[in-house]
């Protein structure tokens, strides 16, 4: 479940993307084989890919090319100032797409190529939905912090 509410846009999507995700689980469980991983990466890929169908369902993922994806300033003393749960819910708040990125990257560690190859769009898109979302968030947290 915490694989999927980093996904998801509330719980109860996530409920939906981890019903769906032990669906395919229990259909293709004849296909895992302990000899090239472990059964909870082999459930967390399929969590992942469930994740990003379901984003991909929601919205389309633009082409969007950046030459130079602008890195934004981050005050890390606003962010140690904000409650991870806080950061979470604007995280999903972010754009879909912008989203799904940011979770692959930021927090389950994938890199630009492999998140271009999983949401089929350009290792300069993926860059530019990361600094999109750095972006955003940015703002967000700022706002929060100044209220």
């Amino acid at each position: 479940m915490t694989i999927a509410l980093r996904y998801a846009a509330d719980e109860h999507e996530a409920a939906d993307i981890l019903g769906h995700a032990f669906v395919k689980m229990f259909r293709s469980i004849h296909s895992f084989d302990e000899t090239k991983g472990n059964f909870h990466g082999w459930l967390k890929k399929i969590i992942i890919n469930e994740s990003l169908d379901h984003i991909k369902q929601r919205s389309r993922f633009t082409s969007l090319e950046s030459g130079a994806a602008e890195e934004p300033f981050v005050n890390n003393s606003v962010i140690e100032k904000t409650d991870a749960a806080a950061i979470l819910q604007l995280v999903r708040q972010l754009p879909p797409a912008t989203h799904a990125v940011f979770v692959l990257y930021a927090i389950d560690g994938y890199t630009h190529k492999e998140i271009a190859g999983q949401l089929n769009i350009s290792e300069g898109t993926s860059k530019w939905h990361l600094s999109e979302a750095r972006k955003i968030l940015q703002q967000k947290i700022t706002a929060i912090q100044n209220q």
